[in-house]
């Protein structure tokens, strides 16, 4: 099993990214959520797939980011816009149904 980021960067305040997650492996692309961690913070939920069949966001990223998936290429998305300076962490994809993580994508948002 293995989760690959992708297309973290450094952008200025109000630009956009759109960050990839390129799973291989026994794993189950509807299953799978976005974390971030900040400078001295705690890692948090950005965004997750539910059992459901619903995605659910972070208050703080409401709609401004938007989790999206391609099941053809087992990759799963999330595009940033409006990003603001305290969208700045290491963002990772999680596969909550087997436990894994991803090694990490940084994204810096600064003028």
């Amino acid at each position: 099993v293995q989760l690959r980021e992708s297309g973290g960067d450094w952008v200025q305040p109000g630009g956009s990214l759109r960050l990839s997650c390129a799973a291989s492996g026994a794993i189950d692309i509807h299953k799978m959520a976005w974390y971030r961690q900040g400078p001295g913070k705690q890692r948090e939920l950005v965004a997750s797939f539910t059992r459901g069949g619903s995605t659910i966001y972070a208050d703080s990223v409401k709609g401004r980011f938007t989790a999206s998936r391609d099941i053809t290429k087992n990759t799963m998305y999330l595009q940033m816009n409006s990003l603001k300076p305290e969208d700045t962490a290491v963002y990772y994809c999680y596969d909550w149904y087997g436990g894994y993580w991803g090694q990490g994508t940084q994204v810096t948002v600064s003028s």
